[in-house]
């Protein structure tokens, strides 16, 4: 396969990712600076890869997974023993050459195998490194090893979230995962913006933990203000009733009674203006403080119509609203394919398989990375021998097992 060029309309295009980043987070960040247009070169172990290989297929065997087909279209895989001094001196080489490191490694890993992110940088000056880690790499639990379970846990995120009253509940998405994945891409753009001014790289990191973290801003606040422990509230919102999902005749219904003027816009549509003069209900705070009530008699109403229903009417009097939608239903609807969130990418085996897309626009318009997930290792000579490394070096490299072609 020849080396594909840069999109030049592409904000990233000519910007070099190095990719020692494995399974989510760190990967994450390479999927969107890549649909940005970067070149993403996954520095990956042998055999195995990357571990988010074996996971589940969800499909035929023997099958690259899907989940690992959506975090990594587009990318190029360079197989390389980082254990041996032949596969660090090459990882250097290219090092030299490239504009971000990614990494997720457990803190202090890289620096016994002598490619501590200083090093890097002391390497290329210019270099942009991008730590992800669970819990940071500084303080008393910097040595753990990170986990989206354990950090959502950790951080408090778990328990807020799930029925009032209820046990704990895991949110049903990867969200330290996903959010670290996220501010790994926003540092790597802060600090490109830096290195345009100054000529200086630098080293940026964060964590699942601060991940977690950056999810209780509401939640923070209201306990930094008044020391009252946050809780479990389902759907419902800590400082605006009504603004959570109801029960409607089949399905679920968001409905957001943000203000006062909603508020009364909502007790038209539901034909209950008296609930206005009702002493539990006739201002923001008493409606917050008597939610239960307010949602069971709401329940009541809105059980009596279908989502479609109280969708239009509420529409119609300004009540912002919305249905609660299952995974199918949000991929398949109209307003998501509007803003290009779903593509048709290349799979493995030369067909195409739908994926997750850019969510930014640019100009109204955005186009990601449609490339095929990279099999361990398939890019491996086209890209060393792209980077600088000559044919007599490689021939060594795979001769010592220092690299791998697929």
């Amino acid at each position: 396969m020849s080396t594909t060029l840069p999109d030049p309309t592409k904000p990233l295009a000519g910007m070099r990712v190095l990719e020692l980043s494995q399974i989510m987070a760190g990967p994450i960040c390479g999927l969107m600076l890549g649909d940005l247009g970067a070149e993403v070169i996954k520095i990956e172990k042998f055999p195995g890869g990357d571990d988010a290989r074996a996971f589940s297929s969800a499909g035929a065997a023997n099958t690259m997974p899907a989940s690992f087909q959506m975090i990594n279209r587009g990318k190029k895989s360079v197989a390389l023993n980082l254990k041996s001094q032949l596969g660090r001196d090459t990882l250097l080489k290219m090092v030299q050459q490239a504009d971000v490191v990614t990494e997720n490694y457990r803190p202090g890993a890289l620096k016994r195998l002598g490619l501590a992110p200083e090093g890097l940088i002391k390497a290329n000056p210019k270099l942009i490194v991008v730590s992800v880690s669970g819990y940071g790499s500084i303080g008393p639990l910097s040595d753990r090893g990170g986990f989206d379970l354990v950090l959502q846990a950790f951080s408090g995120l778990i328990s807020v979230t799930g029925e009032e009253g209820g046990g704990s509940v895991k949110p049903g998405v990867p969200t330290a995962d996903i959010n670290s994945g996220v501010l790994a891409a926003l540092g790597t753009l802060s600090a490109y913006i830096y290195r345009l001014r100054t000529g200086q790289g630098q080293w940026v990191q964060t964590s699942l933990l601060q991940a977690s973290m950056q999810q209780l801003y509401w939640q923070a606040a209201l306990f930094f203000a008044s020391g009252a422990m946050p809780k479990r509230l389902g759907t419902a919102h800590p400082l605006i009733a009504p603004y959570q999902t109801f029960a409607c005749a089949d399905g679920e219904l968001a409905i957001g009674g943000g203000n006062a003027t909603i508020w009364k816009k909502l007790l038209e549509v539901l034909e209950k203006p008296q609930w206005d003069d009702d002493a539990r209900f006739n201002s923001s705070k008493n409606r917050l403080d008597n939610r239960p009530a307010l949602e069971a008699l709401m329940n009541d109403v809105l059980r009596t119509h279908t989502r479609a229903y109280w969708e239009e009417k509420l529409l119609a009097a300004g009540v912002p609203c919305g249905p609660v939608q299952n995974v199918a239903e949000a991929l398949n609807h109209p307003q998501t394919h509007a803003l290009n969130m779903v593509v048709d990418a290349e799979n493995a085996n030369g067909g195409s398989i739908r994926s997750l897309g850019l969510p930014i626009l640019f100009n109204g318009t955005n186009s990601p990375s449609l490339g095929a997930a990279p099999q361990l290792g398939q890019h491996t000579q086209e890209v060393l021998s792209a980077w600088g490394v000559s044919p007599e070096e490689y021939a060594l490299l795979v001769k010592e097992q220092a690299c791998m072609q697929a």
